[in-house]
């Protein structure tokens, strides 16, 4: 019990209905496949203790989270829908599938300066130059990766250079300030506003190029619109 005299506010390791509470919450996270995105979320997290029973963290104080706090995050992880009791949080699937795409995208192939620079047969440091001077002219997509500086293949011919039927799609998304990662996960799977085709094949067909750099104008005036 807590100071105030009521359970509720107290720690949950020593109030049952509160541990219960909690060991639903991180169960229900950890069903969900949801648990690992909280703390990008700015929500509280948990570990498991040596009993498996949920230990919560206010991420504002760094304090083990009291059982009024955690009915709170209950009430607002599940206040999404207009069925609380069967209603997910939205942002936090938002950021798993975010996750999702990112672990496709760096598993599809991409090189580094090192590798590109052997594709050209140029030095690290031309083929670094080039590629940030592509970057600033908006022809070129890079991606930053934890330490790792990330050149995405699909925009790229054999020999390393960029794919001149994918620039009209580059440059408006480049220019608008795009996301990086939205931009590769855009230009590389199948796109609502081209009917399901993925953009940079669409660009390399006579017969859908022009629909395809439509649709990444159209796209770059919403980002530009959002910023």
């Amino acid at each position: 019990m807590s100071a105030c005299g009521c359970n509720s506010c107290g720690d949950p390791g020593t109030d049952p209905a509160g541990q219960a509470l909690g060991d639903r919450l991180a169960d229900w996270l950890s069903d969900l496949q949801l648990g690992e995105h909280l703390a990008e979320a700015g929500l509280p997290t948990y570990v498991r203790d040596a009993e498996g029973h949920a230990r919560w963290t206010d991420p504002a104080t760094g304090k083990a989270m009291t059982t009024a706090q955690l009915e709170g995050l209950d009430r607002q992880l599940h206040s999404d829908g207009s069925d609380p009791e069967h209603a997910v949080p939205v942002a936090l699937l938002q950021l798993r599938r975010r996750a999702q795409v990112r672990a496709e995208l760096v598993a599809s192939e991409w090189f580094t300066y090192e590798g590109l620079a052997e594709v050209r047969g140029a030095t690290v440091n031309a083929t670094r130059f080039a590629v940030h001077r592509a970057n600033a002219d908006h022809t070129l997509l890079i991606v930053a990766n934890d330490e790792r500086t990330l050149v995405p293949a699909f925009q790229l011919t054999s020999e390393g250079e960029v794919r001149p039927e994918v620039v009209p799609l580059l440059r408006p998304l480049l220019a608008a300030g795009m996301d990086a990662w939205n931009a590769w996960a855009w230009l590389t799977q199948p796109a609502a506003l081209l009917g399901g085709l993925v953009p940079e094949r669409a660009a390399a067909d006579p017969e859908e190029a022009e629909l395809a750099a439509h649709a990444a104008v159209r796209l770059a005036e919403r980002v530009a619109a959002d910023t």
